[in-house]
């Protein structure tokens, strides 16, 4: 059984367009514990797990829009979980594809539930037994995910790497979400290195900030309270 120690997260997310399958292989899962969902939009797969936050990922190989392996490429760029490829696709190539891309196993099908779940504990002893701490963190807010490991920003599919001040920035009006945030307390957190920000300088990073997330079609996202600061509204 899974310890599911954060309720907000899944311990599965199920990627596979035989829905029939994903609904067999989700409650066969959570006959032993493990809280899954399938995806339901095949065409928004990074997102949807991003979302999920699962602690570990099943994916098919064979899908609509894109195949497995680049879905998993992408997926890395923001969660580092176990990946379990599953697919019909036997080949030597096929299993060193996997690999390569940052699979974790390959299951070939048809194959047995015991076998997958086997897998599947096997993976999650391996991953979780000795550290807690399963993926770098991350912040989602109205479709718009900041990854702390590389600062980068993501908008349907769309991903631009921050600077360090806009990074922080971010990170605190995220944060803060449905808060108004002073511009001193922005201006102490980007002063926290020998470089000096001052009033003219802080406009200039909000609206460069704002200018890139435009870029990735992310528009209204950061307000300013006049007066007051800056806000992103949790809705």
């Amino acid at each position: 059984m899974v310890d599911d120690k954060n309720n907000d997260n899944i311990d599965i997310f199920i990627v596979e367009d035989d829905f029939t399958l994903a609904d067999e292989i989700k409650i066969s899962l959570e006959k032993y514990g493990y809280k899954s969902e399938r995806s339901s939009n095949l065409e928004n797969i990074t997102e949807e797990a991003l979302l999920l936050n699962p602690k570990l990922i099943l994916m098919d190989v064979n899908l609509p829009f894109r195949d497995g392996f680049q879905w998993c490429s992408e997926i890395r760029r923001f969660l580092k979980v176990p990946i379990i490829f599953i697919s019909s696709r036997n080949t030597d190539m096929d299993i060193i594809m996997s690999i390569n891309m940052g699979g974790d196993d390959y299951i070939i099908k048809p194959f047995s539930i015991q076998v997958l779940i086997a897998k599947v504990q096997a993976l999650f002893r391996r991953a979780y037994s000795y550290n807690n701490s399963s993926s770098p963190s991350i912040k989602s807010l109205r479709e718009v995910t900041l990854n702390m490991a590389d600062n980068t920003v993501m908008y349907h599919g769309n991903i631009i790497e921050l600077s360090k001040n806009e990074f922080k920035i971010m990170n605190i009006l995220m944060s803060k979400a449905g808060t108004v945030v002073s511009r001193d307390e922005i201006m102490d957190i980007l002063w926290s290195t020998d470089e000096f920000i001052g009033e003219n300088t802080l406009t200039v990073n909000i609206n460069r900030l704002r200018s890139r997330l435009k870029s990735i079609g992310v528009e209204n996202f950061i307000k300013t309270k006049k007066g007051q600061g800056y806000i992103i509204d949790e809705y």
